[in-house]
């Protein structure tokens, strides 16, 4: 083998390894702005996730309003409020 032939070999390999790490730089490129993309949508339904949230809380909130109950449990249950003299205190 002569020295031409081995400069050869050696341009070879080294443009194969410029190729091989140029098509790896377009691959971690892809992949990154595909997991970015994913990144965002998942931060989208996080804010929607939280809004939900909230309005869960501000309704189970309206829901459980001792003004509601109370109500209820006079219209529908018949239920009234004892009289002073009705109460009785129970000790152990």
């Amino acid at each position: 083998m002569n020295e031409r032939q081995r400069i050869l070999i050696v341009l070879t390999v080294l443009f194969s390894l410029v190729l091989a790490s140029a098509i790896l730089l377009v691959y971690s490129k892809h992949q990154s702005r595909k997991l970015f993309v994913e990144l965002q949508q998942l931060k989208h339904e996080v804010d929607a996730l939280n809004t939900e949230w909230s309005q869960l809380q501000l309704e189970q909130s309206a829901w459980s309003g001792h003004g509601r109950i109370e109500r209820i449990a006079r219209k529908q249950l018949s239920m009234v409020m004892p009289a002073p003299d009705e109460v009785v205190f129970v000790e152990q």
